[in-house]
Formats: C-alpha cells, structure tokens, sequence
C-alpha cells in the first residue's frame, strides 16, 4: 500500500509539475536576489554560502510542503483519503519520501546555478555532500509533513504551517549549515560527523513520531 500512495503523488506530480516548478523557480529567484544585490567578494560569499543554501532550501521546502497537502484539500479528497481502509500512518511516509524526492531534484538543478551566480569555486567530495543533502531532506521534510497535515485543515493554514515549522526545523538547519561549513573548508568528517548525527537523531525521532500519531492528528 506505501508503494501505490508513493505512486499516486509521483503520478500526480508529473501530470501537473505543479511542486517542482514552483520549487525551482523560487529558488533560481533567491539565488539571483543574493548575487545581484549583495555585492561582495567570493571570499565573504564562501563563508556565508552554506547559511544562505540551507535558509534557501528551507522556503523553499515550505513552498513544496503546502503545495503536497493542497491537492487533497480543494476538494476534500484527504478525507477520503483517510477513510479508506488504510494504515494512516503509510500515507506520512509516503508524503515524507516523496518531498524528499520532489526537494532533491530540485536542489540537483539550483546548486550548479548557485555556485555560479555566487561566484564560488568549491571543491567538495561529492559523497558527503549528496549524504548532506539526504539528511538535510529527510529532516526538513519529516518534520514538514508531520506539520503539514496537522495544519492542513486549519483556515489560515498557509500561515500557521511556518510558524510551525520553523521552530521545530531550526536544529536541522543548523546542523546541515555546520556540516556544510566543514564539508567547504575540507575538514576531516570526524570534526563535524556530529551534527550529521544530530540531524540522523531528528530524522529518526520525527519519523517514529509522525508514524504512531499521524492517525490521531488527521483525525476532523
């Protein structure tokens, strides 16, 4: 049953294109916000590039996170949904791995655009920094669709979801701009392989959590 829901959203989602276009294309916008307006050396972009990628990544998670849950919501489809003869908790995961699909992709296309733009040169093993875009996805978006189907059905829903989310996430966007600064200043990985546990900790707490009590917070 995780498969066909993993199937129904990646269906949905290439018929419509709607999440990852919107992704993308607020991304390319912030990316060229922050070359065009600040003008500095590459220098002091380097040091504050791995802040400004995540605190990125992060809106536009938001952006994708409501997106996901606004299909079900136009026409009350979640309720359907949930009342079928289905573990509510399958439906979590399958909201969770496929943001977290959706955002990779995504970041796959911004970061040669961000590194561009920003006029960094960057010299970076490309398997820790792949494991640092997994963790960092998988702790944004567990966390985001826990909080995105508790407020889903609120009335004020696209502003209760932020004010949510950014606290909850705000550890796992500091450890993921920690890890990053050590993965740009080619710091051996034991000098920052704990925030990378520290987000693994969110990941695996959120992931137990959004499970057992998806149920009850889908709950009219």
């Amino acid at each position: 049953m995780f498969w066909t829901l993993l199937k129904k959203e990646m269906q949905i989602e290439l018929r419509s294109k709607e999440i990852s276009v919107s992704m993308l294309a607020f991304g390319l916008t912030v990316i060229l916000t922050f070359a065009f307006a600040f003008n500095v050396s590459p220098i002091i972009f380097k040091t504050f590039a791995p802040g400004l990628f995540w605190i990125m990544i992060l809106f536009i998670a938001v952006l994708g996170l409501h997106r996901m849950y606004a299909y079900e919501k136009d026409f009350d489809a979640f309720s359907l949904m949930v009342s079928a003869p289905v573990d509510r908790g399958l439906i979590f995961l399958a909201k969770w791995v496929s943001g977290v699909v959706f955002l990779f992709i995504t970041e796959l296309l911004i970061v040669p655009p961000f590194l561009l733009f920003l006029q960094l040169n960057l010299v970076l093993n490309v398997y820790q920094g792949l494991l640092l875009l997994l963790m960092g996805n998988l702790g944004i978006m567990v966390i985001g669709s826990l909080v995105s189907g508790l407020a889903m059905r609120a009335k004020m829903s696209e502003v209760l979801l932020p004010i949510l989310l950014f606290p909850l996430v705000s550890p796992i966007i500091i450890a993921a701009t920690k890890a990053t600064v050590g993965l740009v200043n080619r710091s051996p990985f034991w000098q920052w392989q704990i925030w990378v546990l520290i987000m693994g900790t969110f990941i695996v707490i959120f992931a137990i959590v959004g499970y057992t009590i998806f149920d009850h917070i889908t709950e009219e």
